[in-house]
């Protein structure tokens, strides 16, 4: 009588921790979707419930009511299974550096992992309902379609508008190309053209490690196998001895802008230089910039910054007398 009451016990805490864990869940996709402050927090909380709380008190739960250890195999590939896609989500969802490579692992992983320890596990027992088998796998294609969904779509919209971004920089930068260049003594004009081959090396740099030539990307932007990956241009840089990263391209702008400040008429120009050049760092930390710039943005939103910061410098080199 008591193991019983033991029992119902434990099962009602399982329930009341599934409730909390759905909750948080669902609040951080509420504020995530609403674009609202600490959605971030309350979803790596919620899925840290889920992964690590949650889903090992009731398997677990499961396990002792079952009494039997022949199944301890399939209970331990159950989380794991759990913790490889439900991460992979939540790296897609905040849209941190290689989701894309989890979410490659994750659609996969309950097929060739769950899958057949499942199967192997409850052939050998014949009281086991093939209704479940069923449930299983249709449940498995749900993970699989969501999880691709999710995969192919929470960033589309914002990668579509980086491509428009690029074709427009594109056609404003031939227009300016044409321009006859201009013979002038000015101070401005070899910063300009210092902060250009920075802004040039580290495209370079990029789309090599992306196997894709300055040609590729600007005819067709979509040639980028992974855009929406974060991170993925800070490695690039890094490998060539960049660090810390972006370094020398704030450098220089900062030394532009600086030059500005003592050319006269172009004093003005330089107090909206560092919106124009996006050198802001919202944490107010100079050394920051390049961990924020190169680091927190996705591949495709880098490299359109560099195009347009690249446009930018040499519509200011037009306008240098």
């Amino acid at each position: 009588m008591k193991i019983n009451l033991i029992f119902e016990i434990m099962k009602q805490k399982v329930y009341i921790l599934g409730l909390i864990t759905v909750l948080i869940v669902f609040t951080g996709l509420l504020f995530k979707v609403n674009h609202l402050a600490g959605a971030g927090i309350i979803l790596i909380a919620g899925f840290a419930t889920l992964v690590l709380l949650f889903l090992p008190v009731a398997l677990i739960d499961h396990y002792k009511a079952e009494g039997t250890s022949q199944n301890l195999i399939l209970y331990i590939v159950t989380w794991l299974t759990s913790f490889v896609v439900f991460t992979a989500m939540l790296f897609k969802i905040l849209h941190w550096p290689h989701a894309g490579v989890l979410m490659a692992v994750a659609i996969p992983f309950p097929y060739v992992v769950f899958l057949p320890v499942f199967l192997s596990v409850t052939s050998k027992n014949k009281n086991f309902s093939i209704y479940n088998t069923v449930f299983v796998l249709l449940l498995l294609a749900v993970i699989s379609i969501f999880s691709a969904l999710l995969s192919l779509n929470v960033t589309q919209n914002r990668i579509n508008d980086s491509y428009n971004l690029s074709h427009n920089y594109n056609k404003f930068e031939i227009a300016l190309n044409q321009l006859p260049e201009k013979v002038t003594e000015s101070s401005l004009y070899p910063k300009i053209d210092e902060a250009l081959k920075i802004v040039e090396e580290y495209r370079g740099i990029i789309l090599k490690h992306e196997d894709l030539s300055l040609e590729q990307w600007q005819k067709n932007p979509e040639n980028l196998v992974m855009p929406d990956s974060k991170g993925r241009s800070a490695v690039a840089l890094i490998k060539v001895g960049d660090s810390p990263v972006g370094a020398k391209l704030f450098t220089s702008l900062k030394a532009l802008i600086a030059e500005m400040q003592n050319t006269n008429g172009y004093e003005g120009l330089a107090e909206a230089a560092p919106v124009i050049f996006d050198l802001n760092v919202p944490s107010g930390k100079d050394e920051e910039w390049g961990s924020w710039k190169f680091s927190d943005n996705s591949l495709s939103w880098v490299l359109i910054y560099l195009d347009g910061l690249e446009t930018n410098l040499k519509l200011i080199k037009a306008t240098v007398k």
